[in-house]
């Protein structure tokens, strides 16, 4: 079981918009391409590392021989002497740095390096598989490591090697003025295109755990925490809710669905004008050909494109708006909360058995679920309401879907039996019991 960090430790984010001169925005669109570069550079260092290190005799006996502590020490001491670790890239990034030391403060340089340290650690030990290098307008935020040099923030106001603009903080958002007297960590400078305007924004990372929101007009606390157990059983697209007093089944996010329909028919049509305007590109049976032939972008593509982007913001947005109330609605029923593992790295994963369709003759599809946890993210929620949690010194508690067979589980005999997976409905002796609840 995890160790619940104590409220010292803990921290959370406050998202502010910068009031932004037109000066200003080029100077931090030109310091986000600066950091693009930097990252670039790093991550394709460390590549060449690998590389030379894959050619070394010694690493490829050790990496053949039986898991031991012997092997793992000969492997770090390898890594080590072929600078393949966090702190090795720092010491690369540090002239980099300094050639742009108008524009790139040290603590953010390094933060970068370690941003690409990140990205090559999962190629590395096999949990991606390849890195995927950044290209112009990519890089959307950078992020300093304290609050006293480098990107700082200080009464409402952002400074970073000589930029200095304000914050906006309404007066009546009490949430925001009172998380602003707790302590700042550090900073991150968010950029995004909102309704095709560029938008920057500062986000905070505040000590302590974030103040509860008060009504107006009661002065009652907005989203009171309940006592008591509560069990969840999350899927891909549902979420079965269940206390003493209650039990219910609900869809995730279904605000959702109907913008999921206009971005369909958005992709559809730059599909086609993809397809008209680069015909050349195309094989006869409608497959792209691999060649080196610049694609071509029609305006009309471009503002289908900006309208495309502008509703996967507006999904990404409106999808953690309604985790948050789904969560906070949790949270109101109880506060000792246990939920089923759930493989969704699995689930994403297409199939890997060929089969045929005894009706059609057909060979299946490969697909799984990708598509469903793309759209609904129910890992988000889980870690939303595991974030929450901890700032009342509780955690979500994780049951062993394998030991437990909740499904499966008949409440009046204690007997477990098996079931296909489009059984949805359990019959104890008359009595029809939906399975997820």
């Amino acid at each position: 079981m995890k160790v619940v960090k104590p409220l010292a430790e803990q921290s959370y984010i406050l998202t502010l918009p910068l009031l932004t001169e037109k000066w200003q925005e080029d100077v931090l669109f030109k310091r986000l391409e600066i950091a693009r570069n930097i990252y670039n550079a790093s991550l394709g260092e460390l590549m060449k590392r690998h590389k030379r290190l894959k050619q070394d005799e010694m690493y490829r006996y050790w990496i053949q021989q039986p898991k031991s502590k012997e092997r793992n020490q000969a492997l770090r001491e390898l890594n080590k002497e072929y600078g393949l670790s966090e702190y090795a890239i720092h010491t690369y990034v540090k002239p980099i740095q300094h050639h742009f030391k108008k524009n790139m403060d040290s603590f953010t340089a390094q933060k970068i390096a370690t941003r690409s340290w990140l990205t090559f650690e999962r190629y590395f030990y096999g949990t991606a598989k390849k890195v995927v290098f950044k290209r112009r307008g990519e890089l959307h935020s950078v992020e300093g490591k304290s609050n006293t040099s480098g990107i700082r923030f200080k009464d409402r106001t952002l400074y970073w090697n000589g930029l200095e603009i304000s914050v906006t903080v309404r007066e009546r958002d009490n949430y925001a003025h009172m998380s602003l007297k707790d302590k700042v960590k550090y900073c991150r400078i968010i950029h995004k295109v909102v309704r095709g305007k560029e938008r920057y924004f500062v986000q905070l990372v505040l000590g302590g755990v974030p103040p509860e929101k008060i009504d107006r007009e009661t002065g009652e606390v907005k989203h009171p925490r309940g006592i008591g157990k509560v069990g969840i059983d999350i899927g891909t697209q549902t979420i079965a809710v269940v206390t003493t007093t209650e039990a219910k089944l609900l869809e995730l996010t279904p605000a959702v669905n109907t913008m999921e329909r206009e971005k369909r028919i958005l992709q559809r049509k730059s599909d086609r004008q993809r397809r008209a305007n680069n015909p050349h590109k195309y094989n006869e049976d409608g497959t792209i050909k691999r060649t080196k032939d610049r694609w071509i972008a029609s305006k009309n593509y471009l503002k289908t494109k900006s309208l495309l982007s502008e509703i996967n913001r507006k999904i990404a947005d409106i999808r953690k708006q309604e985790h948050n109330k789904m969560v906070n609605w949790i949270l109101s029923l109880g506060d000792d909360i246990k939920v089923e593992t759930m493989n969704y790295k699995g689930l994403q994963r297409r199939a890997k058995e060929t089969t045929v369709n005894e009706r059609t003759g057909r060979i299946n599809r490969k697909k799984r679920y990708g598509k469903s946890l793309m759209k609904k993210a129910p890992s988000m929620l889980l870690t939303i309401l595991d974030n929450k949690l901890k700032y009342a010194d509780h955690q979500l508690k994780k049951i062993e879907t394998s030991k437990v067979k909740a499904s499966q589980f008949n409440h009046f005999s204690g007997d477990c039996v098996k079931k296909t997976l489009n059984e949805r409905w359990n019959d104890f002796n008359g009595m029809k019991v939906q399975r997820d609840l």
